[in-house]
């Protein structure tokens, strides 16, 4: 529905969308869908996401301002509030969708980390939600009443063997994300992490046994994997005042896959399956 009629659920407001890269990423169709819904925002990523992604395209599209920013460097987040704050004045809303490993990338064992990498992969996936939220403070960017997403994976509960340190850091986000949503609940300011299923973004598609992951997510899950564009609107109503008291959460957004057990169609394939290798000894 992203770029469908909408209906003013963020008419006034102003934000921050970060980790846009291309039109299958999830936080792109979350751009689209908050223009959509009458918001106005910037756009941040970090600068080599940026000349290997192609945001100037959305920013045309969506009238936002293309603002870099490595979260790695607590300067730069600094300065990313700063900038945001001359361009918007204060913000009702801020999109964490940042997530990167060194390690999965170079297809590392868990049990074989690199350190370095491993540091780095906590820091830019999950620690940079903490980083963000304490300049956003510091520089007095967020309004009250204000709400902040970061996206997540089940993985935080639950081993994915190929998602390898990532597990770790969805686990950490989502912890800073209770954590800081407790400390700026006087204000009414509501912090939540969205655990969307598998979704064929370019990020997720180059995990190894990604499609693995997501078949097996979608056969499970009574409602089927959830697209970006359907995370998409999700994200709009825990931005707009339409859930003022939700915070603190994480809210699975994956078609149901986290409450079932097994479906009946895998059930039958596993039967077949085990069948045939019966039958071939």
């Amino acid at each position: 529905m992203s770029e469908q009629q909408g209906y003013g659920l963020l008419k006034g407001k102003k934000g921050i969308i970060f980790g846009a890269l291309d039109k299958r990423s999830i936080a792109w169709r979350i751009a689209l869908a908050c223009k959509r819904e009458g918001a106005d925002f910037v756009l941040s990523n970090a600068p080599i996401a940026l000349r290997l992604g192609a945001l100037d395209e959305l920013s045309e599209k969506t009238d936002a301002k293309i603002l870099p920013c490595d979260v790695s460097k607590e300067e730069e987040v600094e300065g990313l509030m700063k900038e945001t704050k001359e361009e918007l004045g204060s913000v009702d809303f801020i999109l964490h969708a940042i997530g990167m490993s060194p390690n999965v990338r170079k297809k590392i064992d868990y049990k074989n980390l690199n350190y370095d990498w491993y540091n780095d992969t906590l820091d830019i996936s999950a620690i940079s939600l903490h980083k963000v939220l304490h300049f956003a403070e510091k520089t007095e960017l967020l309004n009250n009443g204000a709400s902040i997403v970061a996206l997540s994976y089940i993985g935080a509960q639950r081993i994915f063997s190929k998602y390898s340190d990532m597990n770790d850091a969805k686990a950490l986000l989502e912890s800073i994300a209770r954590n800081y949503g407790s400390r700026l609940a006087d204000r009414g300011i509501r912090v939540n992490t969205v655990s969307q299923a598998p979704t064929k973004t370019s990020a997720g598609t180059g995990i190894k046994g990604f499609d693995g992951m997501y078949t097996f997510a979608d056969k499970i899950a009574p409602l089927g994997n959830p697209t970006a564009d359907e995370c998409a609107d999700y994200c709009v109503t825990l931005f707009s005042d339409l859930t003022r008291k939700v915070t603190m959460q994480n809210l699975y957004h994956d078609g149901g896959f986290v409450t079932s057990g097994i479906s009946e169609e895998m059930i039958d394939g596993l039967v077949k399956l085990y069948a045939e290798e019966d039958d071939s000894e």
